[in-house]
């Protein structure tokens, strides 16, 4: 654990077991230090974010990349990813990479109309990365991507120097490191963190971060200047008539691949129970 004057290991008091909870990598706490050395963990703050898997709380920014082409972007798994990070109250940015070998403007525009910041980075030249190395500082942060996509290009881009391997953000990101069993928090230099996450190239979705229908349209922000106008209240905005949001898509105000994967990700919540959400 790090504080003010240094870096502490930190044990967590019984009572946290017994309440079924346990701190994770990005926890806020309280804690003493005994004349021994040993050091308890007294308090977990309140958390505004919190990924069961990978455990990492209080994280501020989530970077998906993708890449223009090979692999081609599968836009239903990135959207159902970006649901997620809505639904946990963490920021989505989008980033796409291999634009030397495919313009993803298409991709891009799709993106920023739904309201979430898209960026590109071209890993061959480094162009881009002073836009996402900026949008780090003062942040706690995470990367994922599926392999191939050159998400360890893109870091290397981001920290020149550093030779990352695939899957490590590695110990020259700076000093500060702050561990957990699963995730390690790297300090920047600039302020703020970045949490290398081990497997972390997509969310256990389908166990441990449910979203249910009536909770979906929320997830898609783009929606929220035309859900409240429908013809009928509890509008499902999949094929009603009098639907505003099914209009705006007509209209072209709203993405149809975003509508296209709302739907899709709508029938899935259909078949969930309640008791799921409580596995």
């Amino acid at each position: 654990m790090e504080a003010s004057d240094g870096v502490y290991e930190c044990k967590a008091r019984g009572v946290f077991r017994k309440r079924g909870i346990s701190p994770v990598c990005g926890d806020r706490v309280k804690f003493t230090s005994a004349a021994d050395g040993a050091c308890v963990i007294d308090e977990i703050g309140e958390r505004r974010s919190l990924l069961i898997r990978p455990p990492l709380a209080n994280l501020d920014r989530l970077f998906f990349v993708s890449s223009s082409c090979e692999p081609q972007p599968n836009l239903l798994l990135l959207d159902k990813f970006i649901a997620i990070a809505v639904y946990k109250n963490i920021e989505p940015i989008v980033v796409f990479t291999k634009v030397d070998k495919l313009d993803p403007s298409e991709y891009i525009s799709i993106y920023k109309q739904a309201g979430i910041t898209a960026l590109t980075v071209n890993n061959v030249t480094g162009e881009g990365s002073d836009g996402i190395r900026a949008l780090l500082t003062g942040k706690l942060s995470a990367f994922t991507g599926n392999t191939g996509v050159g998400k360890s290009s893109l870091l290397n881009n981001i920290f020149p120097g550093i030779g990352l391997a695939t899957g490590d953000i590695s110990r020259k990101l700076g000093r500060g490191r702050h561990t957990t069993r699963h995730v390690e928090l790297y300090k920047l230099e600039g302020g703020g963190y970045v949490a290398d996450t081990p497997g972390f190239s997509s969310f256990d979705t389908n166990r441990y971060d449910i979203i249910f229908k009536n909770e979906l349209a929320d997830c898609f922000a783009e929606f929220s200047e035309y859900k409240d106008k429908c013809r009928f209240a509890d509008c499902s905005h999949t094929s009603e008539k009098g639907c505003a949001v099914i209009e705006a898509v007509k209209q072209g105000l709203i993405p149809r691949s975003r509508h296209e994967s709302y739907l899709a990700m709508y029938e899935e919540a259909q078949q969930l129970k309640e008791w799921e959400h409580k596995k």
